[in-house]
């Protein structure tokens, strides 16, 4: 979620590639794909506690789903 406030949505897009994420249309803007590994819990909270890291300061909003 951005706000007028806040980062712009290319700054955001970039930090996001940075971490390797892939842009995507519909419902979800980015994704990441974990290829063969085999993400458990804790891989999956470090990788969101670095996303929280990547964002910091940009004013945005973000959600994390795993299927």
């Amino acid at each position: 979620m951005f706000n007028s406030e806040g980062a712009r949505p290319s700054v955001v897009k970039n930090q996001l590639y940075n971490m390797g994420f892939k842009a995507t249309k519909g419902n979800y803007d980015f994704v990441y794909d974990w290829g063969s590994e085999n993400a458990d819990l804790d891989k999956i909270v470090f990788f969101a506690d670095n996303v929280h890291a990547a964002l910091k300061n940009l004013d945005v909003m973000f959600n994390i789903e795993t299927i």
